[in-house]
């Protein structure tokens, strides 16, 4: 039987082999996950095929973006199916077609907001031509403030929502970048989603600890959690105890995303991190993404 997570109206089945990937494919840290209108998955990751697509069931589908990517960061999919591609290697950001087509033109929608954390500790608020109209932030923990900003959503209502991850922090602002409020009860959130719709849900993967000293402490992660925009009430905290790659553990969520279905799928720098959970060298193929399946309640 498969491993769940979760309880209630927030039970998930763990498909951790969801992803049929080709046997002559390695599919590298998976640092981002998008799904667009017909739930198909974009997995951004940093092997030799940057961009792997996937059906609803993990069926393989096409690849993009060969040689192009230094090093995959982030993910956000467009209003229009468009995808956002932010790589933190190459110091940009890329609105491409769904088949890998770089786009010059702006779609449908009105502003564009870019977390700079890397070296920064900024949000920066264009046009969707690409003019800079306003940025606001600088390092340090109080209101407004970040300790690496790294990742940005923004909800139907033009809430913006910023994962400000080395303070263990949610920060939410208006439009204009004026402090609303913070959810405190995190621990280095990386990866963040909001589900299509008003009133969305808030989903969250949480990195973990990084150092010797707490790794195997518990109650803060690595997980997902599940937050409420309109209560701002968390609703679920999903993964076993610890850091490892068994079924229903993480070994550090950095990117996800959710389909129509309520399913989630989990992208994992499952590389980058194995020394924090194992003293074995890591797998040239490991575990780099897979899929939470919403059970109904």
């Amino acid at each position: 039987m498969a491993e769940r997570l979760g309880n209630g109206a927030w039970s998930f089945e763990v498909n951790e082999d969801w992803a049929k990937i080709p046997d002559e494919i390695v599919l590298g840290d998976c640092a981002a996950v998008g799904v667009d209108s017909k739930d198909n998955v974009y997995a951004f990751n940093r092997g030799e095929h940057p961009v792997m697509v996937f059906d609803r069931e993990g069926n393989f589908l096409r690849s993009w973006g060969e040689g192009q990517y230094p090093r995959a960061h982030g993910v956000h999919m467009g209003p229009d199916d468009s995808i956002y591609l932010t790589d933190d290697g190459g110091h940009f950001v890329r609105k491409c077609s769904l088949d890998g087509k770089v786009l010059l033109d702006s779609p449908n929608g009105d502003l564009l907001y870019i977390s700079d954390g890397y070296g920064n500790a900024r949000i920066h608020k264009y046009s969707l031509d690409g003019k800079l109209l306003s940025s606001w932030g600088e390092p340090g923990t109080d209101p407004g403030q970040f300790n690496i900003p790294h990742n940005i959503c923004c909800d139907p209502d033009g809430w913006i929502y910023v994962a400000d991850r080395e303070n263990h922090r949610v920060q939410i602002f208006d439009g204009n970048g004026r402090w609303e409020t913070q959810w405190n009860y995190l621990h280095r959130p990386n990866g963040m989603c909001l589900a299509r719709g008003s009133n969305p849900l808030c989903y969250i993967g949480e990195g973990g600890p990084s150092g010797e000293i707490n790794r195997d402490w518990p109650n803060i992660g690595p997980r997902v959690s599940i937050h409420t925009t309109k209560g701002h009430e968390v609703v679920a905290r999903l993964g076993k105890p610890h850091a490892g790659i068994a079924p229903g553990q993480f070994t550090s969520p950095h990117g996800i995303a959710v389909n129509s279905r309520g399913d989630l799928f989990v992208g994992e720098l499952s590389g980058r991190s194995w020394g924090r959970f194992s003293k074995d060298p890591p797998p040239a193929k490991r575990r780099v993404i897979h899929r939470l399946r919403k059970i109904a309640a």
